[in-house]
């Protein structure tokens, strides 16, 4: 199994900054991917980034220029930097692991989820 917890979150004006950080813990050596993915109320869970083990990020179009996912594997903690936020930002972030259930088979891990509001 994976554990996850998120932090970092909190009220921030626009075109603010926050670094939201998820600690991993576990079965960490099956991850082959973890992401960042945000739910705002009414509205559907959204991927916002995602960082394969061999480096490979993807991010919502939404996001790309002004957010960024990176890790650090010694520590086993993933990041997502966010700048230049917008009140369309603000929604519970959620951190994800993929991990190698068998060559063809993986499992999803979710943290608690951590709250991102942006206003003035």
């Amino acid at each position: 199994q994976v554990q996850l917890v998120e932090s970092g979150g909190g009220l921030v004006q626009p075109g603010g900054s926050l670094r939201l950080s998820c600690a991993a813990s576990g079965s960490i050596f099956s991850i082959i991917a973890m992401g960042w993915y945000r739910q705002a109320p009414g509205k559907e869970r959204e991927l916002v980034a995602r960082i394969t083990i061999g480096g490979s990020t993807k991010y919502a179009d939404s996001v790309k220029g002004r957010f960024t996912i990176s890790r650090d594997t010694a520590k086993n903690t993933l990041f997502l930097q966010m700048n230049s936020l917008k009140p369309e930002d603000t929604a519970v972030y959620y951190c994800n692991a993929e991990g190698l259930r068998s060559i063809v088979s993986t499992d999803d891990y979710w943290g608690q989820g951590t709250q991102v509001t942006v206003s003035s």
